[in-house]
């Protein structure tokens, strides 16, 4: 705690003053919390003060506060681009991140509880930088990394405005940024050295060298392969749902399952299924085997029945017997960019509306997939995959224009259907005279004129 404070001291956080006429105070409260390896072994100790952001007012304590995240599906296609290259990707952690966000509002904050200046109990802190709880904290510590990239030459994704780039020659220095975490590489390994030396140079950093533990999926990097799986999480959500004993299972769900609303079912605890569907939903980050088994069990959160929770606890079941499954991203030269998408006719009982699926790979690795309900109803196995198509479309065009902040042009995307009625049964996305969609002939725009 004492050190935490001192952190503050020495990057000017705040100054103490007596609380100003018409103005309030925000509290603040100490967190403390065990930083855990990917093997779940304590490594650090954490106390960390911060803001009860809750009470603040918008327009007079803040007033701007989205701040860009990155997409999943980014943080994939950065490890399929390092394979591809053969180069290993590394990773960094800011100390209290949050604190280098210079803020332009009045905002008093109490004095941190246990800390209370004896001479003057009645005196608050002045923000001039961020702490961690205010609303605007992490668009602060945004500003103010991406103006420091910015200035020493890092260029910023078209696309992604969390991913900066500088090229050199022929080499390329990437650096993707997930709130307080960043991961880079570069085809050159000195300008990664670089880069270290830059960030340390402005910012409290500690490096933690290869990249093996990021927004809990677990990395592993050799020279031949990079592998991504969440073992430990699977393992995690077995003992809090106590299934670690259960019986393992092949498949996530039967051929035969055919879930409905079942109205005359036996009630199950809610809270319970929707936990267990979001630990699933979080899990399909590298898991999508088990894409299209969570999305079905998920539209039954508002009234789930016994039925359903017997087809949740089969997934977990299958878990129990493939946890070690993930994604392997061989180190290879082949970066062509495929597509695949399918969609079935009227499966939901319910509504009658078809589902769309599909997923896109960069050579031999799968960087993205959907599987989703389509919001009409389909009148043909034509349109639904049309409908299918589309979708998939829109996927491709943005890791197509992902790809360019990489270097690299692939705009020559084949999407593969299976609808006989298609022929040939090939949708490709060309850049000439720029991206279209072509559909057996039929343009993008003439989809919607198709379907009516």
């Amino acid at each position: 705690m004492q050190e935490e404070l001192l952190q503050f001291e020495r990057q000017g956080v705040w100054k103490t003053c007596p609380l100003p006429k018409g103005k309030y105070a925000i509290g603040t409260k100490w967190v403390f919390r065990n930083k855990k390896d990917d093997k779940g072994v304590v490594i650090k100790n954490k106390a960390r003060l911060v803001v009860q952001g809750y009470t603040q007012e918008e327009g007079i304590d803040y007033d701007e506060v989205f701040a860009p995240v990155a997409r999943i599906e980014a943080i994939r296609i950065f490890l399929a681009f390092a394979a591809a290259k053969n180069f290993k990707v590394f990773q960094m952690d800011v100390k209290s991140a949050f604190l280098y966000g210079k803020i332009d509002e009045e905002v008093y904050v109490c004095q941190p509880p246990g800390f209370e200046d004896p001479k003057f109990p009645d005196h608050v802190c002045k923000l001039d930088k961020a702490l961690y709880g205010l609303h605007q904290a992490p668009r602060k510590w945004y500003e103010t990394l991406s103006s420091f990239l910015l200035s020493n030459n890092f260029k910023r994704g078209t696309i992604d405005k969390t991913l900066f780039f500088k090229k050199s020659n022929q080499h390329i220095m990437l650096v993707q940024i997930y709130v307080d975490d960043i991961i880079f590489g570069s085809t050159n390994e000195s300008l990664c050295k670089d880069f270290e030396s830059l960030m340390k140079s402005k910012i409290e950093m500690s490096s933690m060298g290869e990249l093996t533990f990021f927004l809990g999926l677990h990395v592993k990097q050799t020279s031949t392969w990079i592998f991504i799986n969440q073992s430990k999480y699977v393992k995690d959500i077995l003992e809090r749902f106590k299934l670690s004993d259960c019986k393992a299972l092949g498949t996530p769900m039967s051929k035969t399952t055919s879930l409905s609303p079942d109205p005359k079912g036996e009630d199950v605890d809610q809270h319970q299924y929707r936990a267990m569907i979001g630990s699933l939903m979080y899990l399909t980050a590298s898991r999508p085997d088990i894409m299209f088994a969570t999305c079905v069990c998920a539209r039954f959160q508002a009234n789930p029945k016994v039925s359903h929770m017997l087809a949740v606890k089969r997934i977990f079941r299958y878990l129990k017997g493939a946890s070690s499954l993930g994604l392997w991203f061989p180190r290879n030269e082949d970066f062509q960019f495929m597509a695949y998408t399918d969609s079935d006719y009227g499966g939901c009982n319910i509504s009658k509306k078809s589902t769309s699926g599909g997923c896109q790979f960069l050579g031999p690795r799968i960087v993205s997939w959907q599987c989703k309900k389509q919001s009409c109803v389909s009148t043909s196995t034509t349109e639904a995959e049309y409908i299918a198509a589309s979708s998939c479309c829109a996927q491709v065009i943005w890791i197509q224009n992902q790809l360019k902040d990489y270097g690299v042009e692939l705009f020559n995307t084949p999407i593969q259907i299976d609808n006989s009625s298609q022929s040939p049964s090939l949708i490709i996305l060309s850049s000439t005279p720029r991206p279209s969609t072509l559909i057996s002939g039929i343009t993008s725009s003439e989809i919607v004129q198709k379907r009516s």
